[in-house]
């Protein structure tokens, strides 16, 4: 067998495998089939490289760039996969295990480059919230903005998803604009190498966008500023110790952590057997044991079940275990393959014993297993126990088997469910298999601060639902306390980490230069043209068109009262609208007013406006009686572009009456062509 050379890539170049080189063992064989790690790194010059030129690049794009970047990866991803699966297989993962890594790893990549695309402007600054007015009269004003950090994001990752665990790192540091040193855990590492060559090959990068160390990192975490963040994936034990470093400690640098998680999944109190939310509960622990046998971070740990029930989910769960074939993940038959390592089949086992003092092993006997042909593979049964009393438990609550592990326990009543949930110390995730409302809601209020995310199934959901175990990219992923308090993902949330929030103060038009969007007070401009019939890009932030006046009439309410079937008394009874502390007798509509207004702004001959796509943050600031008069005035505001032909304006209206005051307000939202005609 050839032994392969897990290779480095540092400024610039890949390097083989040196001093210090350790040897990597097929999870199926445990035969060597490659050797990772370099002692002679130059890891000062690959800081040096991310930040001189990967950063610099980076933020040169746009979100919008970033994110077509970012689409196209994955695109090329998707192409080559089938070179990922065939080096998946010795890391134990079966097809299926291949569909979560691989493919989920590039999903996550689609799903941010969409999120950057809809949610992001296609600019250099990411506005956080509306303005604040800091001054009667609006002269003065705060907005908090979001920029890329200027150093490096350093990715610490674990062995179980060598493909998802660094796409689901990159794809949000790529997007906030920051260079990523991506460092894998050295028993997997050859299939996230062979990821990191395929990304490069691409020549979708920009120079120094990613680097890869295969291997250990020297002193790299000693070497990083304010403006560097480390993310990291893996023990509580190792995050401990490198958060804990003085130099990482002494210069406030982000670090954020996801590491071990007691996740418990709880069987509600309605859901007995029978019903078709206890075998969904089955199938499901079923499923987080033997998946990726059982090497998840989101994998179920701990399940709770009424008391009256232990004895069937036992028998349950069982027979579902007993369906399970274990062996070479290469057959297709096999639905469970081996632990990633002999090291890591030793901890498990290590664990198990562990377990075995607070509770009964009902299933799995692993004194003696083996997988016929692949004696010397990391395999490992799937193994449940039952804990009698997990109030007088530690152990079950405090130690985890990274593997097909898991342990049944009872409970008396929600609020007992709630509290051992709870003594996990700190979750990414606990399930929840109930149909009941008012459970959901208990659960919620007395689980969710102990968890990350909380995951409710049923028969009503079960059909669409993505699974207790599948962390997903527009969500946060992370956990309070033992889980490590970070957050990953969650859509924008995520591209926060590699991104620094900042207050700014100004005047209108300091805060209008600042990002491409108007602000109430700032400079406007007139068009050359109507706006309506100039393009997308012709539009100018500030372009304001103000309209004539159009007097309301008695006559216009009832005859829109009728035609509309809106005959609320405040428009069509003068004493009943006196009686109303909110109007100074009959008024117009609403929708009255937004329909006048339109009328006055809008040019009707076919031109570069596509289409009306809504409006937001409509307000109705003083009634328009009979008799009084309206004008608009219709500013330019912001401009996205969607596709490569049409791109979204969004339009500030401003409705006044003819005394000057405001009596509606709101953003329109048009898609308009890049060109005329």
């Amino acid at each position: 067998m050839t032994v392969q050379d897990i290779q480095s890539f540092a400024a610039g170049q890949w390097l083989p495998s040196g001093a210090g080189a350790r040897p990597v063992a097929s999870a199926i064989t445990g035969e060597i089939i490659g050797q990772a790690g370099n002692d002679g790194l130059d890891v000062a010059a690959m800081l040096e490289y991310a930040r001189s030129k990967g950063g610099p690049a980076l933020r040169a794009m746009t979100f919008h760039a970033r994110a077509k970047m970012i689409k196209a990866l994955a695109m090329h991803l998707a192409e080559h996969k089938q070179t990922l699966y065939d080096l998946s297989f010795d890391t134990g993962a079966t097809q299926s295990d291949h569909l979560i890594d691989i493919d989920g790893g590039i999903g996550t990549m689609f799903v941010f480059a969409s999120k950057g695309r809809r949610e992001m402007p296609d600019a250099h600054v990411y506005l956080d919230g509306g303005l604040e007015q800091l001054s009667r009269s609006g002269s003065f004003l705060g907005q908090h903005v979001c920029t890329s950090m200027q150093g490096v994001a350093v990715h610490i990752n674990a062995f179980n998803f060598p493909v998802w665990g660094m796409l689901e790192k990159l794809a949000p540091t790529l997007l906030a604009g920051v260079p990523a040193i991506v460092k894998p855990a050295t028993a997997t590492g050859y299939v996230t190498e062979r990821c990191v060559r395929i990304l490069l090959d691409s020549g979708l990068l920009p120079e120094g966008a990613l680097q890869l160390v295969s291997g250990g990192m020297g002193d790299m975490l000693d070497r990083l500023t304010h403006q560097d963040v480390v993310s990291f994936t893996g023990s509580a034990e190792t995050a401990l110790k490198l958060r804990s470093a003085p130099h990482i400690l002494a210069n406030s640098i982000r670090f954020v952590a996801e590491q071990d998680s007691l996740n418990a999944s709880v069987l509600g109190p309605d859901a007995h057997p029978g019903t078709p939310e206890f075998d969904l509960f089955v199938k499901e622990v079923q499923r987080e044991m033997t998946t990726k046998a059982g090497q998840k971070c989101t994998a179920i740990r701990r399940i709770l079940a009424p008391a009256e029930h232990i004895g069937a989910v036992i028998e349950a769960v069982q027979r579902r275990l007993d369906g399970v074939a274990i062996g070479d993940p290469r057959q297709a038959d096999t639905r469970m393959g081996a632990l990633a390592s002999a090291g890591q089949k030793a901890d498990v086992l290590a664990k198990v014993r562990q377990i075995e003092t607070e509770a009964e092993r009902v299933y799995g006997a692993p004194d003696g297993f083996a997988v016929p042909g692949a004696e010397n593979g990391a395999f490992v049964p799937p193994m449940l126990f039952h804990c009698a009393d997990p109030d007088a438990a530690q152990i079950v609550h405090a130690v985890e088997a990274f593997g097909p592990v898991a342990t049944v326990m009872p409970y008396r009543d929600l609020d007992h469910a709630i509290a051992t949930v709870n003594r996990g110390g700190g979750s990414l995730v606990a399930s929840v298999i109930t149909r009941d409302g008012d459970v959901a809601r208990q659960m919620v209020a007395g689980a969710a601060a102990h968890h990350g995310r909380l995951y409710f199934n049923n028969r009503d959901s079960m059909a669409e639902s993505t699974g207790h175990g599948s962390p997903l990219p527009h969500m946060v992923h992370g956990g309070p306390g033992r889980a490590g308090g970070g957050e990953e993902m969650g859509g924008v949330r995520g591209v926060m980490h590699y991104m620094q929030r900042t207050a700014v103060q100004g005047s209108p038009d300091i805060l209008a230069a600042i990002a491409p969007r108007w602000v109430p007070q700032s400079a406007t401009s007139e068009g050359p043209a109507h706006p309506f019939r100039r393009s997308f890009h012709d539009l100018q932030i500030g372009e304001t068109l103000h309209t004539p006046e159009r007097l309301i009439t008695i006559e216009d309410i009832e005859q829109f009262a009728h035609f509309t079937g809106d005959t609320f008394y405040a428009h069509m009874d003068e004493e009943a609208a006196l009686r109303n502390p909110f109007f100074p007798g009959r008024v117009a509509h609403g929708y009255l007013i937004l329909s006048f207004a339109a009328g006055l702004f809008v040019a009707p001959e076919e031109g570069p406006v596509l289409a009306n796509t809504g409006l937001d943050n409509l307000r109705f600031l003083k009634p328009v009686q009979p008799g009084a008069a309206i004008r608009v005035a219709l500013t330019v505001k912001q401009k996205t572009p969607r596709t490569d032909t049409y791109g979204e304006v969004r339009w500030h209206v401003d409705v006044r009456d003819g005394a000057g005051d405001a009596v509606a307000e709101y953003e329109l939202l048009t898609m308009n062509a890049y060109a005329l005609g």
